[in-house]
Protein backbone atom coordinates (compact mmCIF):
# COMPACT_ATOMS: atom_id res chain seq x y z
CA UNK A 1 0.00 0.00 0.00
CA UNK A 2 1.31 3.45 -0.92
CA UNK A 3 2.26 5.83 1.88
CA UNK A 4 -0.41 8.38 2.72
CA UNK A 5 0.91 11.93 2.87
CA UNK A 6 -1.08 14.73 4.48
CA UNK A 7 -0.59 18.31 5.58
CA UNK A 8 -3.03 19.95 7.98
CA UNK A 9 -3.34 23.39 6.40
CA UNK A 10 -5.76 24.79 8.98
CA UNK A 11 -7.23 23.44 12.22
CA UNK A 12 -10.89 24.46 12.32
CA UNK A 13 -12.10 22.87 15.55
CA UNK A 14 -12.81 19.86 17.75
CA UNK A 15 -16.30 18.34 17.73
CA UNK A 16 -15.75 15.90 20.61
CA UNK A 17 -13.15 14.09 22.69
CA UNK A 18 -13.36 10.55 24.05
CA UNK A 19 -12.12 9.46 27.50
CA UNK A 20 -9.14 7.82 25.74
CA UNK A 21 -8.08 11.16 24.25
CA UNK A 22 -9.19 10.55 20.67
CA UNK A 23 -10.68 13.73 19.20
CA UNK A 24 -13.14 14.21 16.35
CA UNK A 25 -11.69 17.18 14.49
CA UNK A 26 -12.62 19.38 11.56
CA UNK A 27 -9.57 20.46 9.57
CA UNK A 28 -8.54 21.68 6.14
CA UNK A 29 -6.11 19.02 4.86
CA UNK A 30 -4.05 18.55 1.74
CA UNK A 31 -3.87 14.82 0.94
CA UNK A 32 -0.93 13.62 -1.20
CA UNK A 33 -0.03 17.19 -2.26
CA UNK A 34 -3.49 17.83 -3.73
CA UNK A 35 -5.71 20.86 -3.17
CA UNK A 36 -6.87 21.04 0.46
CA UNK A 37 -10.29 19.66 1.38
CA UNK A 38 -12.38 19.93 4.52
CA UNK A 39 -11.94 16.83 6.64
CA UNK A 40 -13.86 15.36 9.59
CA UNK A 41 -12.21 12.40 11.35
CA UNK A 42 -11.01 10.98 14.66
CA UNK A 43 -7.40 11.52 15.67
CA UNK A 44 -5.43 9.77 18.41
CA UNK A 45 -3.59 11.89 20.97
CA UNK A 46 -0.59 13.66 19.40
CA UNK A 47 -2.10 12.67 16.00
CA UNK A 48 -0.14 9.41 16.04
CA UNK A 49 -3.07 7.57 14.39
CA UNK A 50 -6.21 8.53 12.50
CA UNK A 51 -9.61 6.95 12.07
CA UNK A 52 -11.75 6.80 8.97
CA UNK A 53 -13.17 10.12 7.99
CA UNK A 54 -15.03 12.19 5.46
CA UNK A 55 -13.47 14.73 3.11
CA UNK A 56 -15.51 17.46 1.48
CA UNK A 57 -14.84 20.01 -1.24
CA UNK A 58 -15.73 23.65 -0.51
CA UNK A 59 -18.90 23.25 -2.60
CA UNK A 60 -19.90 20.16 -0.60
CA UNK A 61 -19.34 22.05 2.68
CA UNK A 62 -21.68 24.81 1.51
CA UNK A 63 -24.30 22.23 0.54
CA UNK A 64 -23.93 20.46 3.90
CA UNK A 65 -24.28 23.78 5.73
CA UNK A 66 -27.48 24.52 3.83
CA UNK A 67 -28.88 21.03 4.47
CA UNK A 68 -28.10 21.22 8.19
CA UNK A 69 -29.72 24.65 8.36
CA UNK A 70 -33.02 23.01 7.44
CA UNK A 71 -32.95 20.63 10.43
CA UNK A 72 -35.13 21.40 13.45
CA UNK A 73 -33.21 20.52 16.59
Amino acid sequence: MAELKYDIVKELGVLSESPTGWRKEVNLISWNDRDPKYDIRDWAPERTKMGKGVTLTPDEVILLRDLLGEIDI
